[in-house]
């Protein structure tokens, strides 16, 4: 059971999700917060598996809870918001989010990422994917500082990079092009499985939290 906190300052929104997620058998709702502050207070009391965290809220914002949170290892963090701008992207990412997901998903999508985030996966919105490869590509962001820090905090060791096998790097170049699992499988003729199992050891091997920082090194190294 994937245990869920919702961090909304509109009551409505989070009984919306509520109700979304809690009509799956493995997803349970523990709580509810309206403000970032008290998000805190209760990922600390509640210990969710998973926080759904929007951005805009009083008190605190979402990213600096999200920051809080993820520092002292309370939960993982999903990011959903309306606010389709790059500033909250970057910031949310920078922040130590596990994922981003924009409020106009549908129903299903917002299940598929809660499930994704549990699973250990870094989860992005294909719009956001293409727009964090090509803001890294580019060099530059709406605010300041964060492109940096998110391409620190993608450097491996130098000897990282050779430990891996012909075939990781092939996949750790895929990953570099937004491509999700599926579809990198696709491309390879392999199982999901087995791309799975290939991206799990580029990560350990790199030294890499998730598939934005891989992202983020393919680009700096010229990889992709």
């Amino acid at each position: 059971m994937t245990r869920v906190l919702l961090v909304d300052d509109q009551a409505l929104v989070r009984s919306g999700f509520s109700l979304i997620l809690s009509v799956e058998d493995d997803l349970e709702v523990v709580g509810e917060a309206g403000d970032g502050a008290t998000a805190i207070e209760l990922t600390r009391e509640l210990r969710p598996d998973i926080v759904l965290m929007d951005v805009q809220m009083p008190v605190m914002d979402g990213i600096e809870a999200t920051r809080r949170i993820v520092a002292e290892d309370l939960a993982k963090v999903l990011v959903l918001t309306t606010f389709d701008h790059d500033e909250y992207v970057f910031d949310g990412l920078a922040a130590g989010a596990s994922g981003f997901l924009l409020k106009n998903s549908d129903a299903e999508h917002l299940v598929e990422a809660v499930r994704t985030v549990a699973a250990g996966h870094a989860l992005l919105a294909p719009q956001i994917t293409r727009r964090v490869i090509e803001q890294m590509v580019a060099g530059e962001r709406p605010s300041s500082g964060t492109v940096g820090a998110l391409r620190e905090t993608a450097k491996p060791a130098p000897a990282g990079l050779a430990l891996l096998t012909p075939r990781e790097r092939e996949v750790l170049e895929l990953v570099g092009t937004g491509l999700s699992n599926a579809e990198i499988a696709s491309t390879l003729f392999l199982g999901e499985a087995t791309i799975k199992t290939h991206v799990s050891n580029v990560l350990s091997k790199l030294h890499l939290r998730d598939r934005v920082q891989a992202v983020v090194l393919t680009h700096r190294l010229g990889l992709v």
